[in-house]
């Protein structure tokens, strides 16, 4: 029987023996020293100013005053462009804003008629990007938009025009029951190609035509089970 000793002793002999890895490509000290903001920046306070801030809204603001962020109870109706539209449904959380104040994304709680749901979103400069939603039921949806293209109204001072029709091209979900699905999308919004996994337990590639019904599917495990 070999002494205690042994493994650990091959072991060691195995690393040196190991090529060296490479080191991957990195900024120079000299480039790192150029961007380099503060190499003792705060990390925390000490003493806080006030143990509880009660408000309805926050906002903050950058060095020429425009609003950043806003955190409130009900959160203000969107800007885009300089205008401000009415929000589909109420929301209590954060939203952010670009250097122009026009909205592009916020993450809360949406007060629906008869439920809440906890929402995120990012925004493209006049539409939804990306969006999450947990529903009371347990159901989560992901969605990833195309980015429509941007149009301008003359009527509106050549502001951009919100809502400009676009395709969910990969959508997420996890139903109530604990259904899984992804679906791809095409340029017209409609669901051609999805992956899920049957009440069996089998996955499926499931491929649709232009009326959203199944023209093939794709499951070599739930084919093999049923011979």
């Amino acid at each position: 029987m070999p002494p205690r000793y042994a493994l650990p002793l091959l072991l060691v002999g195995s690393l040196a023996a190991a090529p060296a890895i490479a080191r991957p490509a990195a900024p120079s000290i000299e480039t790192l020293e150029k961007i380099i903001a503060d190499r003792d920046p705060a990390l925390r306070v000490e003493s806080v100013d006030h143990e509880r801030i009660t408000a309805k809204r926050i906002d903050i603001v950058g060095d020429d005053g425009t609003i950043r962020m806003t955190l409130a109870a009900d959160t203000p109706a969107p800007i885009i462009d300089g205008i401000q539209y009415k929000r589909a449904f109420d929301v209590s959380g954060l939203i952010l804003y670009d250097a122009r104040g026009s909205e592009r994304g916020g993450f809360g709680v949406a007060d629906l008629r008869a439920v809440n749901m906890a929402v995120l979103a990012l925004d493209h400069p006049a539409q939804d990007a990306i969006g999450w939603r947990v529903a009371p039921d347990g159901a989560v949806s992901f969605s990833i938009n195309q980015a429509p293209p941007l149009l301008r109204e003359p009527a509106l001072g050549n502001r951009l025009v919100p809502g400009v029709a676009t395709s969910t091209r990969i959508k997420l979900d996890v139903a109530a029951d604990g259904t899984p699905s992804v679906a791809l999308a095409d340029a017209e919004d409609r669901a051609r190609v999805r992956l899920t996994v049957t009440p069996e337990g089998y996955g499926a590639i499931e491929f649709l035509n232009a009326a959203g019904e199944v023209v093939e599917t794709l499951a070599p495990e739930a084919k093999a089970a049923r011979k």
